[in-house]
């Protein structure tokens, strides 16, 4: 099916608030700047209350009153702003994630073969130049190195390349348009330096440049990977089927989405419970530290509330469903850990009007630098257009674009692993600042499993 036949409302879930809500798996998402121009495209379509980016994990979280615009409207928007959108699958996305990261693995071994085999030749230039190499021997070093850094750069260069194709063909720019434009000009003027026999050319440069940007991108998506959303830790807790038990005494396993609240389950020994409800028959021990972040199992029997997600330890019971499939705590503690990783601090709002700005402040500096040195300075072009590429790769703000919300999501990761759930997009930052913290009882610094 493709986009223009699908029909995207049968993916909106109605609110209670009126409005409707839509995850969405967006291609082409590389930067912040990527993520501010896509919510600020959005939110000004009618009658969108919230459009949230996660760049970890390429999702858009849209709501809005469907009485002023339509499901498909906001995807034809999307397009328009140079992305494509489908419906929000993590089993899809997990197989387009290793797909991603397979090839840029590719491109950097590719760019990092070239650069080792161009540094052999240009190191011997380098050495000739101050010493007794003559200008057909260097012209041929540089040839080589050509022969070797052109299908390099065409092959390394894709994930950059296209990127930036996107962008420019919607009318904007990224953090990858000023990478590729420096990339191919650095290319050609040395491909021109060679064919007038000059001493110097750039190859190693430019190979060199994509090897480290890849290597950087690289370990920042696999880091993104293993970190790509704190909610997945929790979703892991989730059992997909229930022990359902018959009107007619018998017991059959069957999908959550077939258990209805009213109905009978059976939870045995060792396993999770699959439902939040209320335990009609048996005794059992319950560790509930998910929850309420107490590891003391929890003695529970008739009347007693249990949750989806925590673990059954002791022995049979039997809980009258009130919460299957959707309405369980494991979902609203799913939903609190969601908000809080796409939640924007003040730091993240930093850096997104800052990557934002970015794009025409260095294109505008580097074309001021390149006439500055060419008319004013009286440089000539070649090595004034050195400068002004410089300047389009050194002053690439990825550390600052991506970092921050980089740190938030793995702190977030790392913070629930340590059993501790975050609710707000500047928790961390608020936790900074603390300098004192109060225990209520010794038992909350303890564990209850002795070991030497």
């Amino acid at each position: 099916m493709t986009d223009a036949e699908r029909d995207w409302n049968a993916f909106a879930a109605p609110k209670a608030d009126g409005t409707v809500h839509m995850d969405l798996a967006v291609e082409g998402i590389t930067c912040a700047a990527c993520m501010s121009t896509i919510e600020r495209g959005i939110r000004t379509m009618p009658g969108v209350t919230e459009a949230r980016v996660n760049l970890t994990t390429r999702r858009l979280v849209l709501e809005w009153k469907p009485a002023e615009t339509e499901a498909g409207a906001l995807v034809r928007r999307l397009e328009r702003l140079g992305y494509r959108a489908h419906p929000f699958d993590p089993g899809r996305r997990s197989a387009e994630e290793e797909a991603e990261a397979k090839e840029l693995l590719r491109c950097m071994a590719v760019a990092g073969f070239g650069a080792m085999n161009i540094m052999l030749l240009s190191v011997s230039v380098w050495a000739g130049n101050v010493s007794d190499i003559d200008a057909p021997t260097r012209d041929l070093f540089h040839w080589i190195s050509a022969l070797i850094a052109i299908p390099v750069v065409a092959y390394s260069g894709r994930p950059f390349f296209r990127s930036a194709i996107r962008a420019l063909g919607a009318l904007r720019t990224n953090m990858d348009v000023p990478i590729s434009i420096g990339v191919v000009l650095t290319l050609g003027l040395s491909l021109f330096e060679t064919m007038r026999s000059s001493e110097h050319a750039f190859f190693d440069s430019v190979v060199m440049l994509l090897f480290f940007l890849l290597t950087g991108r690289f370990l920042d998506y696999n880091m993104r990977r293993r970190t790509r959303s704190v909610a997945e830790n929790v979703a892991a807790l989730r059992v997909e089927s229930a022990a359902r038990i018959l009107p007619d005494g018998s017991i059959r396993d069957v999908p959550l989405s077939k258990v209805d609240p009213g109905d009978l389950v059976l939870v045995r020994p060792g396993e999770r419970v699959s439902v939040d409800g209320v335990v009609e028959d048996g005794a059992s021990d319950i560790d509930q530290s998910l929850v309420t972040g107490e590891t003391t199992l929890v003695a529970v029997g008739p009347g007693t509330r249990v949750y989806a997600g925590t673990l059954n330890v002791g022995g049979l019971i039997r809980v009258r469903v009130t919460a299957a499939t959707e309405g369980t705590l494991l979902d609203e503690v799913n939903t609190l850990l969601e908000t809080a990783a796409q939640a924007k601090s003040k730091y993240m709002r930093l850096a997104d009007r800052a990557a934002s700005a970015y794009a025409p402040v260095v294109h505008a500096s580097a074309l001021l630098t390149f006439l500055g040195w060419w008319l004013f300075a009286g440089l000539p072009v070649a090595e004034s257009l050195v400068i002004a590429v410089s300047v389009l790769i050194i002053t690439c703000p990825c550390a600052l674009a991506l970092a921050i919300p980089a740190v938030q999501v793995v702190t977030s990761g790392i913070l629930f692993k340590a059993g501790v759930l975050l609710h707000s997009g500047d928790a961390i930052e608020r936790l900074a600042a603390v300098d004192t913290v109060v225990f209520d009882k010794t038992g909350t610094l303890t564990l209850p499993e002795p070991h030497l």
